[in-house]
C-alpha cells in the first residue's frame, strides 16, 4: 500500500497495463446495486486458481461453515453500492466473484486468526470517503482487515479500494489478482476517478516507511505524505482516520536489508523473525469523518498543517487502543 504522490503518472491498469478513465458520476452515492455474478476462478489467473483451491480445501474440512461464510459474503457484496458491467467487472478490473473468494479467506483471518475487534464502523459516511490509516506488519494484512471490517460490519457494507505500491503491477500473476480484488495502483488519477464515482478509497500515508519498519519502531508513526490531503481538498472528500493496533507485532522485523531490496527491485526487504504472521489480536478504530477546506495547490506548509491534524487523530486512537487492550494476543 502506498501514499498518494503529488503529481500524477500514467493511468493505472485494470489488467496491470492500461486503464481508461471512466466518466465522472454526479454525487457520492451509487444508486444501482449490481448483482454478484458467478465467474470462473481463472478470471484472476494462476493466483486466482490457488485462491479457489484454498477455499475449496477449507470447505472440505468444514463445508457447512464455509458455505455459510460464502453466502454471507455474497449477500454483503450484493448489498454494497457498486457498479459492474454485464460481465461482472468495473472499469478498474474489479471482479466481484474473485473478491468474494478472497473475502472468505479474509473472514477466517478476521474472526479466527486475528480475532478483530472493531469500533466506530458507524462513522463511515455515505458516498465517497478517504480511509487514512497507520501502516505496519511487513505485509498488508492491516489493509485486508480494514477492508474485511467494512464489508462485514459496515451498514451498508462497503468495499474499500486500496491504493497499491507502484511496484506491485510488476509482479507476474499478482498484478491481475490485486485489481480483481479491488486494489489499484496508487496514482492521483486513479484516486480521483474512484472518488468521483463515490468509492471508499483506502490509503496509507506512511507507505513502505510504515509497513516495513523494525520491531523497535512499532507504533511510531512515520512521516505522512501530503498527497491524500491534496486529493481530499480537490474532490471535497471527507477523511475517515483509522487506527490499527495489533499489526505491528504480527511479523517482528530486525530491519530492512536495502542492498537485497535494490537487487530484487523491491521497495524493501524486511528481515522478519517469523515466516508467517503471528495470531496477534487486532483492534480497529474508525474515527469520525474529518472535513477540510482549502486550495489543493497550496504550499506544503499549509497542506502539512492539515495532514498533522489527521496524523494527530490517528495517534490519539492508537494510544487509546494500546492503553485499553489486554495484551498482544488477548
Amino acid at each position: 500500500m502506498t501514499d498518494l504522490p503529488r503529481t500524477a503518472s500514467i493511468d493505472a491498469p485494470a489488467d496491470g497495463r492500461a486503464n481508461a478513465r471512466p466518466a465522472p458520476r454526479q454525487g457520492g452515492v451509487r444508486g444501482r446495486r449490481a448483482p454478484v455474478p458467478d465467474r470462473p476462478w481463472w478470471s484472476a489467473g494462476p493466483l486466482g486458481a490457488l485462491l479457489e483451491r484454498a477455499v475449496t480445501a477449507a470447505g472440505v474440512v468444514a463445508p457447512s461453515y464455509l458455505r455459510a461464510i460464502d453466502e454471507e459474503i455474497a449477500s454483503k457484496l450484493a448489498a454494497a453500492p457498486m457498479d459492474l458491467n454485464e460481465y461482472g467487472y468495473d472499469p478498474w478490473g474489479f471482479q466481484a466473484d474473485v473478491a468474494r473468494r478472497a473475502l472468505v479467506l479474509g473472514t477466517l483471518l478476521y474472526r479466527h486468526w486475528f480475532r478483530v475487534e472493531t469500533r466506530g464502523i458507524e462513522n463511515l459516511p455515505e458516498g465517497r470517503m478517504l480511509l487514512i490509516s497507520n501502516h505496519a506488519g511487513q505485509i498488508a494484512l492491516d489493509g485486508a482487515m480494514i477492508a474485511t471490517a467494512c464489508v462485514l460490519e459496515g451498514k451498508p457494507p462497503r468495499l474499500p479500494r486500496a491504493m497499491g505500491e507502484y511496484w506491485l503491477p510488476t509482479l507476474p500473476f499478482f498484478n491481475v489478482l490485486m485489481v480483481r480484488m479491488g486494489s489499484v495502483v496508487g496514482t492521483p488519477r486513479n484516486c480521483v476517478d474512484l472518488l468521483e464515482r463515490g468509492e471508499a478509497v483506502l490509503a496509507f500515508p506512511e507507505g513502505v516507511r510504515g509497513m516495513n519498519k523494525s520491531f523497535t519502531e512499532r507504533y511510531q508513526l512515520m512521516r505522512f505524505g501530503h498527497g491524500f490531503m491534496r486529493l481530499a481538498l480537490q474532490t471535497g472528500t471527507p477523511i475517515v482516520p483509522v487506527a490499527v493496533v495489533g499489526s505491528e507485532e504480527q511479523m517482528p522485523s530486525l530491519g530492512n536489508f536495502r542492498p537485497l531490496a535494490r537487487l530484487l527491485g523491491m521497495p524493501a526487504f524486511p528481515l522478519v523473525l517469523t515466516p508467517v504472521p503471528l495470531p496477534t489480536r487486532y483492534h480497529l478504530r474508525f474515527g469520525e469523518p474529518m472535513r477540510f477546506e482549502g486550495n489543493p495547490a497550496d504550499e506544503d506548509a499549509v497542506i502539512g498543517e492539515k495532514v498533522r491534524q489527521v496524523k494527530a487523530r490517528i495517534r490519539e486512537m492508537l494510544d487509546e487502543g494500546l492503553r485499553t487492550r489486554a495484551g498482544v494476543f488477548a
